[in-house]
């Protein structure tokens, strides 16, 4: 079967696990609205390999068409930002694989909430491409279990591992999965993390606090020390009676920060003044 596929290096996995069910790419769709966290270039290095062009803008009407007189049946969506239109009047099938257990957690990035929920289950979903984002009948869903030591990083492979067998799951029975699909029923949407729930609460035990800067991981989390902001990237912490403030910047050692807590102390290890994307910005000039 002959497919185009939205996706980025992160789930670059789809589109090796189509090609090694035997179907065949006519285009390439990603985008440059990348996160620090995200890239494409092997995503872009895998299509020129494969001679597949390439576009990173949106998928509009006209897209849809050119697929069509290319024999394209199939559109495969994963980690793609934008919304995507009507395409049933040149497709056959569009499918979008969704880190999460549907019908719940419709939503953009729902993997940190995951975490600071203390989930013990999570799941990948297949479902069809609807109007709306994540509504779409479910073709099959890949569940695994989490750990009470859950991070952002484990998290997000775990993810990576589960959709890699749910797509060659998907792309060896799409017609089938496709005609037997169950409308999603209820649910919850869980939108982008505020600022306000991205930033530490350093007057909370130490273990909500460890909880949360496993939660965002190499994205990052914030605190306020000191009267500035800083974007913690790594924290340790222990249980100790005290009497200080909680809140209190205790010791400096380097770059180590020692904060005390409600019930303890945190260390924040890795942080920086500036966001993930200002040091980005840094970075390119």
């Amino acid at each position: 079967m002959r497919f185009a596929i939205a996706t980025i290096d992160r789930y670059q996995i789809v589109l090796e696990a189509f090609l090694q069910a035997g179907w065949s790419p006519v285009k390439v769709f990603s985008t440059t609205l990348l996160s620090p966290y995200d890239s494409n270039a092997e995503l872009l290095a895998r299509a020129e390999a494969l001679s597949v062009p390439v576009q990173l803008s949106p998928i509009r009407a006209a897209d849809f068409v050119e697929l069509g007189e290319l024999g394209c049946e199939a559109l495969v969506v994963a980690g793609h930002p934008w919304r995507i239109g009507e395409w049933r009047n040149d497709l056959s099938y569009a499918i979008n694989f969704h880190p999460s257990p549907l019908p719940e957690a419709r939503g953009p990035y729902p993997q940190m909430r995951a975490i600071l929920e203390q989930r013990r289950e999570w799941a990948v979903s297949c479902h069809k491409l609807d109007a709306a984002f994540d509504t779409g009948d479910v073709l099959a869903q890949h569940h695994f279990p989490m750990h009470a030591a859950e991070s952002h990083e484990t998290l997000d492979l775990k993810i990576q591992l589960a959709t890699a067998q749910l797509a060659a799951r998907v792309a060896a029975d799409l017609p089938s999965l496709w005609s037997d699909a169950a409308p999603q029923q209820g649910g919850t949407y869980w939108p982008y993390m505020t600022e306000a729930e991205r930033t530490l609460d350093l007057t909370l035990p130490v273990e909500p606090l460890l909880r949360t800067v496993r939660a965002f991981g190499l994205t990052e989390c914030m605190a306020r020390v000191g009267g500035g902001m800083v974007f913690v990237r790594r924290a340790e912490g222990w249980i100790q009676p005290h009497r200080i403030a909680p809140g209190t910047l205790v010791h400096r050692s380097g770059e180590r920060l020692l904060i005390a807590v409600a019930d303890g102390f945190v260390a924040l290890l890795e942080w920086s003044p500036l966001s993930p994307e200002m040091r980005r910005s840094q970075a390119r000039k």
